[in-house]
């Protein structure tokens, strides 16, 4: 096979868990005092972490209001990780076919890289019995997170395996910029959390549309 190891992005790629997300951060709002926002708003906004996701939610809008007391900040950001702790993996689902799909992909050496804190991803992979597919995770609070190389150089050097013998597989441009930044071939799905922008203008190797499209790719030789 060309590539012996995979590593997956997790929330947009392999879970909808916007869901979660939304309620955790409309009752963070409510308690501050500030107005809520919508499903479809969050779901723009997710994939660069809680603390950004929190500041996007105050300022009600994917540009931060730099106005915003850093106090409030921090209040804020506390309250969600509490009511998201409690939420995490209630109301999240694996998109289509990715059961199928990790379990068709079992012969690779699998390793999950996520910008969320390892105390929310852990019960999150337990809920929806995910935690058997990944032989290494890389939490947001690991280290650096993406789209900076080093949570994808990690996994590699925890998977004994070279960037060129790897590919990563995600749904943002912060997974496209992690993987070029570590030289790294990647898979951009269409689904997921993209913020509205056009994948394909940074430039994945490969982009696909469904999960299952990404097995031809995976098992070319």
């Amino acid at each position: 096979m060309r590539y012996k190891g995979i590593l997956f992005d997790l929330d947009g790629t392999l879970v909808n868990s916007a869901q979660d997300m939304y309620i955790a951060l409309n009752l963070t709002l409510t308690e501050v005092a500030f107005p809520i926002v919508s499903y479809a708003q969050v779901c723009t906004w997710v994939g660069n972490g809680i603390d950004m996701l929190v500041k996007r939610g105050l300022s009600g809008d994917s540009e931060i209001n730099p106005e915003l007391p850093q106090t409030l900040i921090d209040l804020a950001i506390k309250n969600f990780k509490g009511h998201y702790e409690q939420l995490a993996g209630q109301y999240a689902n694996l998109y289509p076919n990715v059961e199928t799909g990790l379990a068709a992909l079992s012969g690779f050496s699998k390793a999950l890289i996520t910008n969320k804190d390892r105390v929310f991803t852990v019960p999150l992979l337990q809920q929806l019995q995910l935690s058997s597919h990944f032989d290494v995770l890389v939490c947001g609070d690991d280290g650096q997170k993406k789209p900076a190389a080093q949570p994808l150089l990690k996994a590699c050097e925890r998977m004994a395996l070279q960037p060129s013998e790897v590919i990563m597989v995600g749904d943002s441009k912060s997974d496209i910029l992690a993987a070029h930044n570590a030289n790294i071939e990647v898979i951009a799905l269409t689904y997921g959390y993209h913020q509205g922008v056009n994948l394909q203008e940074f430039n994945p190797q490969y982009l696909c549309d469904n999960f299952l499209d990404i097995i031809p790719v995976l098992t070319q030789r």
